[in-house]
């Protein structure tokens, strides 16, 4: 056995030693974490070969990742990037750009509005502002937390200076996608799809990110599948895909990265590295690894995430599997208690790949949100907040707000998100023991019947 057999070898024992550890669990004295990374040792070693290989940053293994994970959100060409914040920059990023695709095909530019939602996590609404376009918000409809199209529909028609929209799939569950797409179709919108909590989710049998011009998805700890951090856009057009692709490695014009990635010394994917490339010194020849098309930034990630992800893709049947069964699980915990609850419901001929559980108190005299959230977390089951709630609320956004007469009455969904919105976790990691555990739990609560 050489060394490098040794260390794998190594590895892959601390690894199953590790997770064996991990594994036990005991009621109330250990977590119920709401989600976390699904690895065994396979994703370990991974990792470990790809270090030891010497190459670092993007290479071989990023675009193996790109051309094998682009079918999950149902398209033919994607960019792997560092984060799905980092996706979603892109996407807007790449409408800024000055190729004539953008201009004279999606017919979008700077100053032009956006439609989102008020509930938000930021990342889907702050490329919006930072690439220069203009927010315009809609409430959410309850229980789903999706755009309400009725509001949406009103705005289009009222404003023809409306060119986009964008929102995140709630927690894996879509909108109407055959009213919102006969909408884009009659406003000629383009549509930037946040699939970062969605991966795994279909409607009508068609994957959600395929909907969109372009499409994002996030490969933080948390969600369906993790590289530790990541993200991904996704698009039809190769055109974009050249546009993103420069974006994210500092606006430079060299495609090598999509036809020879990692190292070239042995020759550009042009074949014709030094050339007349700059239009502003004709006669110079220079260095087309060294061209820059675009105001780009460097939101590459390393090539050990993608050895990483190319184990977790092949999981990814399994992860969703459990998703949805924990849902049903969970669902069967808190019906007998629905009148409370605007319970959870997929959009008609959707199929969620659900990314957590989602709760929204009504309101009543038994208990409040806060009251069932520290009883969960005083019990060590982790909850979290719907991600902003009203987002304009924020101190970073309140300057947003102020063209609203009065937030409550224009947002009144939004508003009871703030204060009446929760969730529970679904990964695989929630055993039938932890989710035994949970009901349990429930149960205690509303047995005690009166709020404190």
């Amino acid at each position: 056995m050489n060394k490098l057999e040794n260390i794998l070898e190594l590895v892959k024992d601390y690894v199953e030693e590790k997770i064996e550890k991990e594994s036990r669990w005991s009621p109330g004295e250990d977590w119920v974490s709401y989600s976390g990374p699904v690895f065994d040792s396979e994703e370990y070693l991974a990792a470990v070969e790809s270090l030891l290989s010497g190459w670092l940053i993007f290479g071989k293994k990023g675009r193996e990742f790109e051309l094998k994970f682009s079918e999950e959100l149902g398209k033919r060409h994607g960019v792997l990037t560092n984060s799905g914040s980092s996706a979603n920059l892109l996407m807007w990023a790449a409408l800024t750009s000055q190729d004539k695709y953008v201009k004279n095909v999606l017919n979008i530019k700077k100053g032009d509005k956006v439609i989102t939602t008020a509930v938000c996590f930021p990342t889907t609404l702050n490329p919006i502002i930072q690439n220069g376009f203009e927010p315009v918000f809609v409430d959410v409809d309850i229980p789903s937390l999706n755009p309400n199209l009725d509001q949406v529909e009103e705005l289009l028609e009222k404003d023809s200076s409306i060119r986009a929209i964008t929102f995140a799939h709630v927690l894996g569950n879509p909108p109407d996608m055959d009213r919102l797409m006969g909408l884009v179709e009659k406003y000629n919108l383009v549509f930037l799809e946040d699939c970062c909590d969605a991966l795994g989710s279909t409607y009508n049998g068609k994957k959600l990110g395929s909907f969109g011009h372009m499409s994002s998805c996030s490969f933080f700890p948390a969600h369906h599948m993790t590289l530790g951090e990541g993200g991904f856009v996704a698009t039809d057009s190769a055109k974009l895909r050249k546009i993103l692709s420069s974006l994210r490695d500092w606006g430079r014009a060299c495609y090598c990265n999509t036809k020879k990635p990692g190292n070239v010394t042995s020759g550009t994917a042009c074949g014709n590295r030094f050339g007349n490339w700059l239009p502003g010194a004709k006669e110079a020849l220079y260095d087309h690894r060294y061209v820059f098309d675009e105001i780009g930034y460097n939101l590459k990630p390393l090539d050990l995430q993608a050895a990483i992800g190319l184990k977790q893709v092949d999981k990814l049947e399994d992860l969703h599997l459990s998703r949805k069964n924990n849902f049903k699980k969970l669902y069967e915990i808190f019906e007998p208690y629905s009148e409370y609850f605007h319970m959870p419901v997929a959009t008609e001929k959707s199929d969620p790949s659900w990314f957590a559980f989602l709760l929204t108190i009504k309101d009543n005299e038994l208990f409040t949100k806060q009251e069932l959230v520290d009883f969960l977390e005083s019990a060590k089951i982790q909850t979290r907040s719907y991600f902003s709630g009203n987002i304009l609320y924020h101190p970073g956004y309140r300057h947003l707000g102020e063209k609203y007469d009065n937030l409550q009455e224009q947002f009144p969904n939004s508003h009871l998100v703030t204060f009446n919105s929760f969730f529970l976790g679904t990964f695989q990691g929630i055993t039938d023991k932890k989710i035994n555990y949970i009901k349990s739990v429930v149960d205690s609560f509303f047995k005690q019947g009166q709020k404190n």
